[in-house]
């Protein structure tokens, strides 16, 4: 059984809350969800995160790499799993053995995992992704046609799929990502014209999932919404959804200083008068930003930190919270009685997204699931 007073700092991850989140989307969406837990199910724990979407509807889950695939296969997750980014020829023999289906935008890849597959007797399932404007990876839109009817006489490979992905689907204005879908539907009835479409055609990130249903196609791909986090400012999560993930840790030392007193590295604050301050105890290393302006919950109520954060610490003004003493818990994302301090909240303090504050929470920090 565990305890706060196990570790320094800790997450705790409801599983509930990511099955409730991505049962929303299969409640509400004729397509088939992914379930999208790259990055170690963006910093919640990949392998369950899988677990709970899958409990919970997902038919299919996305990593971004071939290690991630293979991991979720020795835990014994037994869906469709697509490799979104590059698998590199020297590792498809080990993804086509798996059964995982490998995203591709180049010739040259197609060739790799037909050589693969014939080695390993096995078919090697291949996602055809087009460049529809994101402009990182992907095959130009007229050069689809030509490519999906070689691939389809290439030995040892299957044509499973083909997809897009949207770079402003989370944006108010929808310019873009409208010229982006029309591109991709006009390449799916090119295809669909000459024989050539896949079983699977996909398009919808979390954004567009939400707000265009007209992009769902055969399947979407459910990332940042899966985790209770909203897409961005323009595009909020409806008030069913709940976060995931809240960062908790507790006071070390409460002091009184005295006016005058020097506080962390470089004395960058200094107390005007006798004030209470307290140790905490999370730090840069465990993924807390040393940036100016951070607040932390303490008793329910803000309290600011106050000079640099160190590596694994950070010092808080707790003059408005005069009872804290040493053992009190401390809340860095999430509810501590009225008050919430969201991932969304921290991204804009420290001039970022929500992604990436929780993706950067270190692996050394324990998750807790409750």
């Amino acid at each position: 059984m565990w305890s706060r007073e196990s570790f320094s700092n800790w997450t705790e991850i409801s599983l509930e809350a990511v099955g409730q989140n991505t049962a929303y989307f299969v409640r509400n969406t004729d397509a088939q969800v992914m379930a999208v837990v790259k990055a170690n199910g963006y910093g919640h724990d990949m392998v369950r995160a899988a677990r709970a979407a899958v409990k919970s509807g997902a038919t299919w889950c996305g990593v971004s790499r071939v290690d991630e695939a293979l991991e979720l296969r020795r835990a014994g997750v037994d869906c469709p799993i697509l490799i979104l980014g590059l698998t590199p020829a020297g590792r498809m023999q080990e993804a086509i053995a798996a059964r995982v289906s490998m995203t591709v935008s180049a010739w040259c890849q197609v060739e790799a995992a037909s050589a693969a597959a014939l080695r390993v007797g096995e078919q090697g399932r291949l996602h055809l992704k087009v460049d529809t404007g994101m402009s990182r990876l992907g095959v130009h839109p007229a050069d689809i046609p030509d490519m999906a009817g070689s691939l389809v006489n290439t030995s040892g490979v299957v044509f499973e799929g083909v997809l897009t992905h949207f770079a402003r689907a989370d944006e108010f204005d929808q310019t873009p990502t409208e010229a982006q879908e029309q591109c991709f539907q006009d390449v799916l009835t090119s295809l669909t014209a000459s024989g050539l479409r896949p079983p699977l055609a996909h398009a919808a990130n979390s954004a567009a999932t939400l707000t265009r249903p007209s992009s769902h196609f055969d399947l979407v791909r459910v990332g940042i919404a899966m985790y209770g986090l909203h897409p961005s400012l323009d595009c909020p999560l409806p008030q069913e959804f709940r976060p995931a993930l809240s960062w908790k840790t507790r006071l070390i030392q409460v002091r009184q200083l005295p006016s005058g007193r020097g506080i962390s590295y470089g004395h960058d604050y200094v107390t005007t008068r006798e004030e209470l301050i307290g140790t905490v105890s999370v730090g840069y290393a465990d993924g807390f930003r040393r940036v100016n302006g951070n607040v932390v919950l303490v008793d329910g109520r803000q309290a600011s930190v106050v000079g640099r954060v160190c590596m694994d610490h950070l010092l808080v003004q707790l003059d408005g919270v005069p009872e804290a003493q040493a053992g009190d818990g401390v809340v860095l994302i999430g509810t501590q009685r009225e008050m919430s301090i969201s991932a969304e909240d921290l991204a804009q303090r420290w001039d970022t997204i929500n992604y990436e504050v929780v993706c950067n929470i270190a692996s050394r920090v324990p998750r807790v699931y409750v």
